[in-house]
């Protein structure tokens, strides 16, 4: 908008003291005044403005400021892109946190059923008053585990429903679930070819490289400051009394005025000079704060990788862990009911199964915590959608 014409209109009243008339005798013996005392002074001026040259200087400072907008715009996506991450990590903490109760509900009713049982074997005189003891301890056991995963299950629901706006209280059902039936297998590009996606679609990298561009438009309007600038005025003033015509007159009068101002500045005392090293001292900053986040991008990439890989470790070993602890747990039920193990190693077992499954279900939502992870240091868009294997 500096580049466009200004058009302004004034008006103003002034206030004088009084002061002597001052006047000429003419040859008829009467007296023309020239200076008239009028204390009420009236002035009303249609002005404009337009700068026809500047150096570059307007333009640069134009092209600077659409660098700036766009860096805040690249800014505004950065954040949102935090909170879509934000919002599938404690979207998928919550679905773990559901997953592990429903878990503990099942456990929970197995150790009720081997608490009766252990009753009435106590009652047939078949085992001795331990045996119902340790049952009801591994019941207690459960019940602690069972509160503490609804605990869990209650903060990550009022986590996700802080991010998303909910009110405070408001239920939050995952539809999404943490897998869909078979290992994630993750296939995914090269390292090398991740960092490239991370430098061109991250939008805070991309915000950097405008802010670049901005610094540089700086220093070219700053060194505009030693050109010269040209700029045409004009206006037409209404005044009473009019100060331009002569002589004065108690009366309203017309006057315009327009003019060419060339303006060169020969000396200033070094204030171009400073700014011209302001702007590469800044632009020299950053372009060390773009080349430090490229090295992060790079680390942070990696870590993304290794995290993906290691969850996917962790599943298929969870997998196998609960292939061993059902086994297990299927002979040591067998040897119950050949009267040849207790209650207890039942009960030992059944644990293991449960711990063997919660194993697995934190190690899926790792997993796909990890996989939002690596879409946010890409510059992806991190999924809530069904987990399939590539």
């Amino acid at each position: 908008a500096a580049t466009l014409p200004k058009v302004s209109a004034q008006a103003g009243y002034t206030r004088t003291n009084h002061v002597d008339e001052f006047g000429v005798p003419l040859p008829n013996n009467q007296l023309r005044i020239i200076y008239p005392d009028i204390p009420d002074n009236y002035r009303a001026r249609l002005d404009a403005q337009w700068p026809l040259y500047t150096g570059g200087r307007l333009e640069a400072l134009e092209k600077a400021a659409m660098s700036e907008a766009r860096a805040v715009g690249l800014d505004l996506a950065a954040t949102r892109a935090d909170l879509r991450l934000d919002i599938a990590r404690a979207y998928w903490s919550l679905t773990a946190a559901i997953a592990s109760v429903q878990v503990l509900d099942e456990s929970l009713a197995r150790a009720d059923a081997h608490v009766r049982d252990a009753q009435n074997r106590l009652q047939s005189g078949l085992v001795p008053p331990n045996e119902v003891l340790s049952a009801e301890a591994q019941r207690a056991r459960q019940r602690m585990l069972r509160v503490r995963a609804a605990s869990q299950r209650d903060v990550a629901e009022s986590a996700l429903g802080r991010l998303v706006g909910l009110a405070p209280g408001a239920r939050v059902v995952p539809t999404s679930p943490l897998e869909a039936g078979a290992v994630p297998d993750p296939q995914v590009d090269g390292y090398d070819d991740l960092v490239r996606a991370a430098r061109d679609g991250r939008a805070d990298r991309q915000a950097l490289a405008e802010r670049l561009t901005a610094t540089d438009w700086h220093g070219a309007a700053a060194a505009a400051g030693r050109r010269p600038t040209i700029a045409l005025g004009a206006g037409v003033d209404l005044a009473r009394p009019n100060p331009r015509i002569f002589p004065r007159e108690g009366s309203w009068r017309e006057s315009w005025d327009a003019s060419v101002v060339v303006d060169w500045p020969i000396f200033d005392g070094g204030r171009v000079r400073s700014a011209v090293v302001e702007a590469a001292a800044t632009r020299r900053a950053a372009e060390e704060r773009l080349r430090e986040v490229d090295s992060l991008l790079g680390l942070e990439v990696r870590q993304r990788l290794s995290e993906l890989e290691s969850s996917r470790a962790a599943v298929s070993a969870a997998d196998q862990g609960i292939a061993a602890a059902t086994e297990a747990r299927r002979v040591v039920t067998d040897r119950f009911n050949a009267g040849v193990a207790t209650s207890t190693d039942v009960l030992d077992a059944h644990v293991a199964v449960l711990q063997a499954g919660l194993d697995r279900t934190e190690a899926l939502a790792a997993w796909r915590m990890a996989e939002a992870g690596l879409a946010r240091a890409t510059g992806g868009v991190p999924s809530l959608a069904p987990a399939t294997p590539k």
